[in-house]
């Protein structure tokens, strides 16, 4: 697989999802010399007080440093006026307050991992996760992959696991609709003994990406190092079907510091976002005038 690396929100597989789901969704794309420069994909929907605003998460994806220059240049003329929330991803604070816009989150962290072969993988596993994969792969468990299918039991539980937890994260119906538009693309490893179901792991594959969209591991399967054996078993697969890299999704060390620790040990690589920013009418004039340090 070659080209950029496109993030989840913004691959041509997400935008399927979004078009089963008749959820508004734009594609742009740029090009030269036959070769993809630039690309940003557009969700809209409505939102109190500010009503329909256009929304890039994680964009526009640019070849190099240039190609996020020219779009700030050149945005205004597409986005009509319309508010916009910008999920940066590869562009400078200092620039995104040049071109307007508004400082509404500090930029999230990431958990990466590159892609290779098992043995490079293996010897990238912090200590602890190393012994704690060796003692899974010895204990007789069973490893499965299989397509998402709609009443597969991980997405009752991650819905559970979400209010209980109070976190958000995308739908389990986008899921579904995901592994619809994009056979094959949707893929669950799961990890049981003796038909017990003991940890199952959601992976979504797009372009050269690959991302762990929900997980979920009982009471018995944390006792026997269940997660652990499908993540990296997945981890293999996933590099074998021609991936390079793995998105573990954010990570926040204060309030959930077990899960960072999780991640983290896979080898993952941390990666800090741009940051949430709004651009709108005329807070644009006043935001070119803001000190910098509001941005960090």
């Amino acid at each position: 697989m070659t080209g950029l690396l496109y993030p989840l929100p913004q691959s041509a597989e997400f935008a399927r999802a979004c078009e089963a789901m008749r959820l508004p969704i734009r594609r742009i794309e740029r090009e030269s010399g036959g070769a993809e420069r630039l690309c940003w994909q557009v969700q809209s929907r409505k939102l109190p007080v500010l009503g329909r605003v256009d929304m890039i998460s994680r964009g526009p994806v640019a070849a190099a440093p240039s190609d996020h220059m020219d779009w700030l240049n050149s945005f205004e003329r597409w986005q009509d006026g319309r508010p916009l929330i910008l999920n940066s991803d590869g562009i400078a604070p200092e620039y995104l307050i040049k071109a307007g816009f508004w400082p509404l989150m500090t930029p999230a962290t990431l958990a990466l991992v590159p892609l290779t072969d098992a043995a490079t993988m293996r010897a990238r596993l912090h200590q602890k996760w190393r012994n704690r994969l060796n003692r899974a792969e010895k204990s007789g468990l069973r490893v499965t992959r299989h397509p998402l299918s709609a009443n597969h039991w991980l997405l009752e539980a991650e819905a559970r696991q979400a209010k209980v937890k109070g976190y958000r994260s995308l739908p389990p119906a986008l899921s579904v609709a995901f592994a619809r538009a994009n056979p094959g693309k949707a893929q669950l490893w799961e990890v049981s003994q003796r038909g017990e179901p003991l940890a199952a792991a959601l992976m979504l594959r797009h372009g050269a990406m690959a991302t762990w969209q929900m997980g979920h591991v009982t009471v018995e399967g944390r006792k026997r190092n269940a997660m652990n054996l499908a993540l990296f078993t997945a981890m293999q697969a996933l590099a074998e079907q021609g991936h390079r890299v793995l998105d573990l999704g954010t990570i926040n060390t204060q309030d959930a510091p077990g899960l960072a620790r999780f991640k983290l040990g896979t080898g993952a690589e941390t990666h800090r976002l741009g940051g949430t920013w709004l651009h709108f009418g005329a807070l644009a004039a006043i935001a070119r005038h803001l000190p910098k340090r509001l941005a960090a």
